[in-house]
């Protein structure tokens, strides 16, 4: 894991911890851009429908003109450890970024891992 890694590991802990305060925010990504930008998000927890705060993470993405996405890591709230992107987000960041990295496991031990040797290939 290189340092920028580790760097963006406490970015979406430090976000977790100011942002994830009610149950309507319980999770915070932070990714990393091509050109070293650091894009966070929380998700959002509602009866009708929520957003990952992955999926929030690419608009907020698309809405800053970035093309590329190089590394994404996402945290839960509270202390709570790296969580590792659901099915929906992995297919929509594999479709979307298929070279991004994605930091998994356990906060003392992450382990960086392509994002498409989460998803297993789904046809289209």
């Amino acid at each position: 894991m290189r340092d920028t890694d580790r760097a963006l590991v406490q970015a979406a802990s430090a976000v977790a911890k100011l942002r994830c305060r009610s149950a309507a925010h319980t999770l915070a990504t932070a990714a990393r851009t091509a050109d070293g930008r650091v894009i966070s998000a929380v998700n959002v927890v509602h009866v009708a429908g929520g957003a990952c705060p992955e999926t929030i993470a690419v608009g907020t993405a698309a809405t800053q003109g970035v093309g590329e996405l190089e590394t994404i890591v996402t945290v839960g709230d509270r202390g709570r450890s790296i969580v590792t992107p659901c099915a929906a987000c992995r297919q929509l960041l594999t479709d979307r970024y298929p070279a991004l990295r994605v930091i998994v496991g356990n906060p003392e031990d992450p382990k960086v891992l392509p994002v498409t040797d989460l998803t297993p290939p789904t046809p289209h």
